[in-house]
């Protein structure tokens, strides 16, 4: 079970600490657990949640898919944070972190498809604040600015969140990080703005692909990693209801069966697996192989062409729809469950997660969608509450873990 880690704080190494007087060890803290939160602002919207995720990889938006986000304006953050009781359609998940001294609580994301933790702040316009939580480094104490040090990230639309870098203690779940990087941020896409009640993201990804120059910093669990009783990670992410996120500890009540591992490929600086194949409702498995990534910080599952028109092609009156940038079909529609594989274990969605969000009063946006021009395959939220996922630093080499749990 989880450990009660709550009033320990992590020492950070202190640079400055003379050659004769090395630095404290840290103490241990073992693990611990964040619970779920809900983002009560949070309106879902399915051809947004794919938006989204062609912005966050860079790719271009479908010609179709873009007049919808011209028209419609509606930009909000989807996640898979850590405290998080779903909205009605089971999306967007913050988190509440404190940073500085004394603490300030904002609402972040939990993203393993990212690696910035970065915050909405003081140093930005007050014109593009829209109701979020600001991180203010002249009120902590314990705030320091990393001089020259500057971050960067950009989405396929061509627009950028930007801003400076703090030192400052974070704490997540109870447990601290006396030096953490905090990203505060001077300028923020608008499809974060819109968004009042996200005051930022906190990556899970590899440090790889942190965008903090010259020097690149850690993320938060990178930073805690060592002090745990194993650097492993877990989701426990749910259908409609609140999940749970453990640092340190696999918990065993959490899972049926055993956990399927399997290699991670972090060259890309992303958690990416190989899936061994898949299912769609009582047909035959097929086996083939294809890439993608565990993200947390997506809500559909983006996978490839030839297997989303496969599925929808099971259900009645399913069709891709230019006008809406995806898949849709009739709100009552039985949709079958679709299953993936992971090594020689299976995993089944089920085909209610599959019923993403209606549009209009009859037709439904699905939650399987196509990663053309992507570059790669999303596991995105749909597809992780089906199972049990633990991310796993622990062995020298990167791995997933995949398990069955009670759904």
């Amino acid at each position: 079970m989880v450990g009660s880690a709550g009033t320990v704080a992590l020492a950070a190494a202190v640079a400055s600490v003379a050659i004769a007087s090395p630095a404290p060890p840290r103490p241990k803290v073992g693990t611990f657990s964040v619970p779920q939160v809900k983002n009560p602002g949070f309106r879902p919207h399915g051809p947004a949640q794919l938006a989204r995720t062609y912005m966050k990889y860079g790719a271009k938006l479908p010609d179709g898919l873009a007049r919808i986000m011209a028209d419609l304006k509606v930009f909000r953050r989807d996640s898979g944070s850590a405290k998080a009781t779903p909205e009605q359609y089971d999306i967007q998940y913050l988190t509440p972190v404190s940073i500085g001294t004394p603490a300030q609580e904002l609402n972040l994301d939990f993203d393993s498809g990212s690696s910035d933790l970065w915050v909405f702040s003081t140093e930005m316009p007050a014109g593009s604040v829209n109701g979020q939580a600001q991180y203010d480094p002249s009120k902590s104490s314990s705030a320091e600015e990393v001089n020259g040090a500057t971050w960067n990230i950009s989405y396929g639309d061509g627009s950028s969140s930007s801003g400076v870098v703090y030192k400052d203690v974070v704490t997540v779940g109870g447990v601290s990080f006396k030096s953490q990087a905090v990203e505060a941020a001077t300028q923020v896409s608008e499809q974060f703005q819109s968004d009042t009640n996200n005051d930022g993201l906190l990556g899970l990804a590899f440090s790889s692909i942190n965008t903090v120059q010259p020097t690149q910093e850690k993320t938060f669990f990178d930073n805690v990693a060592p002090n745990l009783d194993t650097a492993a990670w877990t989701a426990d992410l749910k259908f409609h209801e609140a999940g749970t996120y453990d640092f340190g500890v696999i918990d065993k009540s959490k899972y049926t069966g055993d956990i399927t591992y399997t290699n991670v490929d972090s060259s890309q600086g992303f958690w990416t697996f190989t899936s061994s194949g898949y299912g769609i409702g009582n047909t035959s498995f097929k086996s083939t192989s294809f890439d993608g990534i565990a993200d947390t910080g997506t809500t559909l599952a983006m996978l490839p062409t030839s297997v989303v028109t496969a599925y929808y092609r099971q259900v009645s009156g399913a069709k891709e729809d230019p006008q809406q940038g995806g898949y849709v079909f009739p709100c009552d529609a039985s949709l079958p469950d679709f299953v993936f594989g992971v090594e020689n274990a299976k995993f089944t969605i089920p085909g209610q997660y599959i019923n993403y969000a209606p549009i209009d009063d009859s037709s439904c946006f699905g939650g399987i969608q196509s990663d053309e021009g992507i570059g790669f395959s999303i596991w995105g939220d749909v597809a992780l509450k089906a199972a049990f996922v633990v991310f796993d630093a622990s062995e020298g080499s990167p791995r997933l873990g995949f398990a069955k749990k009670n759904i």
